[in-house]
């Protein structure tokens, strides 16, 4: 099975650590913005973070505001460790490429088109949690 040029991946990691930087800075401000000594203090340790889990970080933090932000740096994170582990652009459920036109509009996806809308089916929509 063909993979993505070395030249793609490079490019989707780029674009991948830009987004996780701009991130960064919006749970550094949305902390900051809080004013609660606890979470002012974990700001810098969010910025400072390096190449560390941010989202491990903030894994106590209870900020509703957050929570899309903090689900995007998981997806980020996930999507740059495929890329060391060179799984990045194959698809986790049947281990086909994903399109190159899928990873453009969204570069952190881990499943090809068919095997996301199964996915998405079985879970009754992309957001939806599981029923009991």
């Amino acid at each position: 099975m063909p993979g993505l040029p070395e030249k793609d991946i490079l490019r989707f990691e780029q674009r991948l650590k830009q987004r996780r930087e701009q991130l960064r800075w919006l749970v550094h401000d949305a902390l900051i913005e809080s004013k609660r000594d606890d979470y002012v203090k974990l700001a810098d340790q969010v910025h400072d973070a390096g190449e560390e889990s941010v989202a491990a970080l903030l894994e106590g933090v209870n900020l509703a505001i957050l929570e899309r932000e903090v689900a995007e740096l998981q997806d980020i994170e996930a999507a740059l460790a495929r890329i060391q582990d060179g799984g990045y652009g194959v698809c986790v459920d049947c281990g086909d490429a994903i399109a190159p036109e899928r990873l453009e509009a969204y570069p952190t996806a881990k499943r090809c088109i068919g095997c996301q809308s199964r996915h998405e089916n079985r879970r009754g929509g992309r957001d939806a949690t599981p029923s009991l």
